[in-house]
């Protein structure tokens, strides 16, 4: 049985920290293998890439997801007691309150009240000097995702609620003092997410029964119990964070506009759907989520390599998304290669891959894609703006990534 290249490292926390979304991909082209194994935080760990490798990772049969996550992600980025970390039929069950509310009138709706909000902040740009569109970006998308799930949010809020889901999402691959930060706003978020579980079980607010709040709150778990407060809290975060996440990919959107001005006029028109391609394109192209974990449930082989029971294992995200084998000229943006795509969940797989019921793919991939193609009508039909000098580099040993101005934009102007 041939053994598993090695990378040759007491161990490879640091070279992870250091090369970021190409830390697997960089030994993978060293080794000439789509896998290897490697010592992350003094636990050896698999490491794979490719659609091959994506199609074994997201086979419930062979891997779980409890246990997976490294603590500093789960203190901060997904929760403790979360979906994310379930399997079985207990994944599956809370996976499908999830999915439940994802209808594409649902969809729709959130989509309509974040181009409402959007448009509200667009009469403020007017009278700034200079936009820092990323955090503006957030504070939109934090208001529409309360309104949309049903979460009250005062005005006087929104700064501090904006501010934790932020570090929420920045603080998993940190250290310091930002990632205690990021454990700090999940503490608060939980509570004050927490008491309004509460008082919505207690009749002492009235929320619509469609809304996220309501069917978190009132879900019962497969013993006919409602989730622990905290729990339901974790799992109501589990849609608001990732709706706010959404602002990079809202902020690549702006960047691909500003580097491809000739695109501007196609995505107007939108012939042929051809938001939607160049939303694909900005999903497969710009640095999102690095990798995903899971551990061998029983030990398998595969492709003559022995994984054994318990191992973590680490599916390159990014890399997949990049693999010349897979997608032609990688390193271009093409937004018509995806006239051509084949709709494969495993090579594609920019918030993960599989089948969104039975496997762990994010739930809110759908309000992802359309919530960046109303972001990109406003900023293309809604608005016109100048893009000044900046920097604009993106460095990928930063994880998660964004251009270093995060996109500054001046004299701001409404379009009728």
């Amino acid at each position: 049985m041939p053994q598993i290249p090695h990378y040759k490292s007491l161990d490879s926390t640091l070279a992870l920290l250091s090369d970021g979304y190409s830390f697997i991909s960089k030994r993978c082209q060293r080794y000439d293998s789509d896998i290897f194994i490697t010592r992350l935080l003094l636990q050896e760990n698999i490491c794979m890439q490719g659609e091959e490798a994506a199609k074994i990772f997201y086979d419930t049969n062979r891997f779980l997801r409890k246990g997976a996550m490294p603590k500093r992600a789960q203190k901060t980025l997904f929760g403790e007691g979360g979906v994310q970390g379930l399997d079985g039929d207990q994944h599956r069950q809370r996976k499908q309150m999830l999915m439940s509310l994802m209808t594409p009138q649902r969809i729709n709706q959130l989509a309509n009240i974040t181009a409402e909000k959007w448009r509200g902040y667009i009469n403020k740009w007017e009278n700034m000097d200079k936009v820092v569109l990323f955090p503006q970006v957030r504070e939109i998308l934090s208001r529409a995702v309360c309104n949309w799930a049903g979460v009250p949010l005062t005005e006087s809020e929104v700064e501090q609620r904006t501010s934790d889901f932020g570090a929420m999402i920045d603080s998993p691959a940190t250290i310091g003092l930002q990632h205690w930060q990021g454990r700090l706003a999940r503490d608060r978020a939980e509570l004050w997410l927490g008491n309004i579980i509460e008082n919505v079980r207690k009749k002492k607010i009235e929320v619509d029964k469609e809304a996220a709040l309501y069917v978190i709150a009132f879900h019962r778990n497969l013993q006919g119990e409602l989730l622990d407060k905290r729990i339901a809290a974790v799992d109501l975060l589990n849609v608001l964070r990732p709706t706010v996440a959404i602002a990079r990919y809202i902020i690549f959107a702006a960047l691909a506009l500003h580097e491809h001005p000739e695109w501007q006029q196609q995505i107007q028109a939108d012939e042929d759907n051809y938001i939607e391609l160049f939303v694909q394109e900005v999903r497969r192209f710009y640095p999102f989520f690095p990798f995903v974990a899971a551990r061998v449930k029983q030990e398998f082989d595969w492709k003559g390599y022995r994984f054994p029971q318990g191992m973590r294992v680490i599916l390159d995200l990014y890399g997949t998304n990049h693999d010349a084998r897979l997608w032609e000229q990688p390193e271009e943006f093409k937004p018509e290669r995806f006239r051509h795509w084949d709709g494969s969940s495993f090579n594609f797989i920019p918030q993960g891959g599989g089948d969104y019921y039975q496997n762990h793919r994010c739930a809110g991939e759908w309000i992802t894609i359309a919530i960046m193609k109303e972001a990109l009508k406003l900023l293309t039909t809604n608005m016109r703006y100048d893009v000044p000098e900046q920097d604009l580099q993106i460095n990928l040993s930063t994880m998660p990534a964004i251009p270093k101005s995060q996109f500054l934009i001046s004299n701001v102007r409404q379009i009728d």
